[in-house]
């Protein structure tokens, strides 16, 4: 498929998840209740990053923008509309870097939406049911494929902000991105260029920083997986403590 073909489909997909919301209340609670706990979590695992000079602004772009609780509908309508106009108007690594993040929002949608359906899934207020729930629902290679993909986005917005003029011509799309209906989407492409070229200022900052986030959530993935419940919530009741 193509970056227009992958958006459109990406959408479609969240938007199918979206509308069993609006059908059974109570799996779309359970989303909302489900992201909170899991912005809370990020939190509680990244709270030394959260709180660093250096690494700040970047682990909060992840925690708002690819982990957190947000309400994406409206990045998702503007996708939806103007899919193809990604590829014109935006250079070519770019409009990849969006349908990237297109292809995660529906993954990692249909993640949650597994969970949310699941009946051990009681309060995420609750840590012994979203840790059943995990091992029930299961889906080891897709959680791999969010994080490998979660990554990818970052080295590639990592990359991006070391080719000579790009922040300029970013600058420069504002009022055709505007015209077009693209505003959200130009939003978290020029947040995720500033992020993290502030980041790439001193020399392995930002590949220590994705480092740390691929060790560490592949670390929470071993648990949930190969420990035992006890354990595991143990562990996480830990991280959440260290939620600021």
């Amino acid at each position: 498929m193509n970056t227009a073909q992958t958006i459109r489909q990406a959408v479609a997909d969240v938007e199918r998840l979206r509308e069993e919301s609006r059908e059974l209340p109570d799996i779309g609670a359970g989303v909302t209740l489900l992201k909170r706990f899991q912005a809370r979590r990020f939190a509680g695992t990244y709270a030394d990053l959260l709180a660093s000079r250096s690494s700040g602004a970047a682990a909060r772009f992840f925690l708002e923008e690819l982990y957190g609780d947000r309400d994406f509908r409206d990045r998702d309508a503007q996708f939806a509309r103007i899919a193809g106009a990604v590829e014109k108007l935006f250079p070519r690594d770019v409009a990849e870097t969006a349908a990237g993040l297109a292809q995660l929002h529906a993954l990692t949608e249909s993640l949650d939406h597994s969970m949310a359906r699941d009946r051990r899934l009681q309060s995420l207020d609750d840590v012994v049911g979203y840790v059943r729930a995990w091992k029930n629902v299961g889906r080891r290679e897709d959680r791999q494929r969010q994080l490998d993909t979660v990554i990818a986005i970052g080295a590639e917005m990592t990359r991006l902000t070391r080719l000579p003029g790009l922040r300029m011509m970013l600058r420069m799309m504002r009022g055709p991105a505007s015209a077009a209906g693209l505003t959200s989407l130009q939003r978290f492409l020029e947040s995720g260029f500033d992020t993290f070229a502030s980041m790439t200022k001193v020399r392995g900052t930002a590949e220590e920083f994705l480092s740390t986030i691929r060790e560490r959530e592949s670390r929470l993935m071993h648990l949930l997986f190969d420990e035992d419940a006890v354990a595991c919530e143990t562990a996480l009741r830990n991280t959440l403590g260290q939620a600021r």
